[in-house]
């Protein structure tokens, strides 16, 4: 690779990296039918019911496991690699001692457990919430999240007094936990339809990956670039070594342990992006989870409106409205890829190409495009009664 500071290939970055995906991918691909075999064999089943879960038959769960392997697996040998394989007289970006490194493997451990706990004894939603919010908490700990004021700050032109660093800290812990907790429950929302969350969330991968490309491209060796390229990776690995089992008809189920996983390495890259030398790049990887982050935000206005409590479920999620309109469950998940994978370009090619005065009105135009079609197509529908469950 090039010096810390010169521009680095494509070329020279595909053949660095693509174990880390290749590492991920093959393990979440041979590890989901180990999991599988062991939720049958341990009557580990999500089984149907008259509302929230359609589906006709028991299907086993741990499909979470094998995500969380595939990641850890990517993680892993992505730090080995920038520990051990960087040219002679390089410093690692990121080494075995660096605690980003065993807090994100701690986070991402917590949010698996809680999720693993939830999908075989239906936690309540106060102790998810509490695991994310732990999780979070980890995370600013080990110094992701720690400091998401100075990219603000250094838009504005200003300067904190020396001594004034607990600003920074109350300014983070809140945003980074509530990053954290919206992200891990906007997966976990979607995780609905065969295919869908593990496939939209590959795609999102998709677009963190050209974010992370772009800045490592033109920026050299700097220490968060190539960790954003293995997380991203990591995540897209896990996501579709998941997929070929988790597609129409489903074999197994990620539950919780797999979706909120997703989602927090989502939170994590969203917080790396925010250490970027410009705020866009934050508003651009918040724009590529754009459509978990919309279906979330459409849950809480219609249970608002229903006068029903935020945590509680219902079946009017815009897939679900789509579902009932009679779209089959294969056109339902193409167009929920396809709608993402707008919210992927739009998030990664607008901070790439326009400015960042410029790039606000056009994420403001974008969410104005996204209400119309939300209103147009009545995606705000209330449910009746029936519709009260926990979600």
């Amino acid at each position: 690779m090039a010096v810390a500071g010169a521009q680095v290939g494509l070329s020279e970055m595909a053949r660095a990296y693509w174990p880390v995906l290749a590492m991920s991918f093959c393990t979440a691909l041979l590890a989901t039918p180990l999991c599988r075999a062991l939720a049958l064999k341990r009557n580990i089943v999500d089984r149907p019911d008259d509302w929230l879960k359609p589906h006709h038959k028991p299907i086993p769960y741990l499909g979470g496991v094998a995500i969380f392997l595939g990641w850890l697996g990517g993680i892993l040998l992505g730090v080995w690699y920038l520990a051990h394989l960087q040219p002679a007289g390089r410093p690692a970006p990121i080494g075995w001692g660096d605690a980003r490194v065993w807090g994100l493997i701690a986070a991402g451990a917590i949010t698996t457990a809680v999720g693993l706990f939830d999908d075989l004894r239906m936690a309540s939603p106060r102790v998810k919430l509490v695991g994310n919010v732990v999780a979070a908490l980890v995370l600013v700990a080990c110094g992701i999240g720690a400091d998401l004021l100075t990219p603000v700050l250094s838009l504005m032109r200003v300067q904190l007094p020396a001594g004034d660093s607990w600003i920074v800290w109350a300014y983070s812990i809140p945003l980074t936990t509530a990053i954290v907790v919206g992200a891990c429950n906007a997966t976990n929302l979607l995780d609905g339809m065969d295919g869908l969350c593990s496939g939209v969330l590959g795609v999102i991968s998709l677009g963190f990956l050209i974010l992370a490309v772009h800045l490592h491209t033109h920026s050299g060796w700097l220490a968060g670039d190539p960790w954003r390229v293995v997380l991203a990776l990591a995540m897209m690995g896990a996501a579709l070594g998941f997929l070929p089992y988790n597609r129409n008809p489903a074999t197994i189920f990620m539950g919780d342990a797999g979706s909120m996983l997703l989602g927090l390495n989502a939170a994590v890259l969203i917080l790396m992006f925010a250490e970027a030398r410009a705020l866009k790049w934050c508003m651009g990887a918040v724009v590529v989870m754009g459509l978990p982050l919309a279906d979330m935000v459409l849950a809480m206005a219609r249970r608002w409106r229903a006068q029903r409590p935020i945590m509680l479920g219902d079946r009017s999620h815009f897939y679900d409205q789509l579902r009932d309109r009679g779209w089959s469950v294969r056109r339902v998940v193409l167009v929920s890829y396809i709608v993402a994978g707008v919210f992927a370009l739009c998030g990664c090619l607008a901070p790439i190409y326009l400015r960042t005065l410029t790039v606000v009105p056009f994420f403001l135009a974008l969410l104005v495009a996204t209400l119309v079609v939300i209103k147009k197509f009545r995606l705000v529908r209330v449910d009746g009664p029936k519709g009260d469950r926990c979600a």
